[in-house]
């Protein structure tokens, strides 16, 4: 299962989901969505978007993990 590490890249730059959904037009709710993996696709765009005003790259944004089961 693939896990984004919004949260955590947010708190690490001292910014908010606020600030990151008006930045990138997203709202609130499809930006929870996409930390909480509810989602089953992302725009390249959203993906670009994230590692730009994060200030990371890809493989600091999202991590793998094996353990959960996939369904």
């Amino acid at each position: 299962m693939l896990n984004f590490n919004i949260e955590k890249l947010l708190k690490k730059r001292k910014k908010s989901k606020y600030w990151l959904c008006q930045n990138m037009n997203i709202t609130n709710r499809n930006l929870n969505r996409i930390i909480n993996g509810e989602t089953s696709s992302i725009y390249f765009k959203y993906l670009e978007d994230l590692c730009k005003y994060l200030e990371c790259d890809i493989s600091e944004l999202i991590s793998i993990d094996n353990n959960k089961n996939i369904s």
